[in-house]
């Protein structure tokens, strides 16, 4: 065989490799990855009926679950790029960091809480129920608070909106694993904590609910105000290099929210082992406002603008800030 007749040859095979490879529809190759920071707290919902109804599959995505316990973890991660997205993160945390690295948290998506959008609340352990009723009556006890600046520091302005100033109890950070059994064993006699450790608290008889919403009701002066005190945040160079992944990844985050609305009975189920949340508690965990930015109302604005205030004011947000620089509509 000539030169001229190989190259022929090998030209006609590698064109034959060339239309071969065309052919391949896009869902065979590699989906995108994304690294992904989780809180595996009931408000972390949507990522996981995400992930469970194959959302991100569908939208070529591979999130990366990262289990990240708290606000610190969750900002430490976004400040090194460790992660590309929050799930769920702290507001007042983000905002922080943002003060610190601008554009290190931007929220696509928040989560209302109130009376109920029940997430935060204050419990008291079984043997006090009869003597607190109200937060006033934490006076002289021992408390627990969910762990970083943020939820410590609006435990304690929500105390002092009820009458209490620092002295007139004791709070100290623990760890959301460890609040069902220190509330059972009377280690504090209670505390500020979140779900579904509230729910579990009742459920096993070791204390019940004393006031739940109480950001909406004492921080905005509104309990049927929408309190945003966590939700779904991309670093900004997780937008500006991967702009397409960006842009996939809150379209399923969108689609995760209007399921969520949807079939709020159903998508309870994806609580269960993604979650903390306990087989026979999965049905009577309450849901969260899911909001996609996109979605603000002028009055949401308000209330997330006001809550940064108060961040500010007990020296979790270093400064007074624009809420809108760091939120991001898809």
């Amino acid at each position: 065989m000539t030169m001229f007749g190989m190259t022929r040859r090998r030209w006609l095979a590698g064109a034959a490799v060339a239309v071969a490879l065309a052919g391949v529809p896009a869902a065979s190759q590699a989906a995108d990855k994304v690294k992904v920071g989780v809180f595996p707290i009931s408000s972390s919902l949507p990522y996981f009926v995400a992930i469970e109804l194959g959302y991100f599959k569908e939208a070529d995505l591979e999130p990366e679950t990262i289990k990240l316990m708290g606000g610190p973890a969750n900002v430490a991660a976004l400040m090194t790029n460790q992660i590309d997205v929050s799930v769920v993160l702290v507001t007042l945390e983000g905002l922080n960091a943002n003060v610190k690295k601008p554009g290190v948290a931007m929220y696509i998506a928040l989560n209302s809480q109130n009376p109920v959008y029940k997430m935060e609340q204050f419990v008291v352990r079984e043997g006090l129920k009869d003597k607190v009723k109200k937060l006033a009556d934490f006076k002289g006890l021992k408390l627990m608070s969910a762990p970083g600046p943020a939820n410590l520091n609006t435990a304690k302005g929500v105390l002092a909106k009820a009458g209490l100033k620092e002295g007139d109890y004791t709070i100290d950070q623990l760890d959301m694993g460890q609040h069902v059994n220190a509330i059972k064993a009377g280690t504090f006699d209670g505390g500020y904590t979140l779900e579904p450790s509230a729910s579990i608290i009742a459920k096993i008889g070791a204390g019940e609910t004393v006031e739940a919403g109480v950001v909406a009701t004492y921080i905005l002066g509104d309990p049927k105000a929408d309190a945003f005190a966590a939700g779904c945040a991309f670093t900004s160079d997780f937008i500006e290099k991967r702009p397409d992944v960006a842009k996939r990844f809150a379209a399923v985050w969108a689609k995760a929210i209007d399921y969520i609305k949807k079939n709020p009975n159903e998508s309870r189920k994806y609580l269960a082992k993604n979650t903390m949340t306990p087989d026979d508690l999965v049905d009577t965990i309450p849901h969260l406002g899911y909001t996609m930015i996109k979605d603000f109302t002028p009055k949401q604005y308000e209330y997330l603008q006001t809550f940064s205030d108060f961040g500010t004011q007990i020296g979790v947000v270093p400064e007074k800030i624009d809420v809108k620089k760091f939120l991001k509509a898809y």
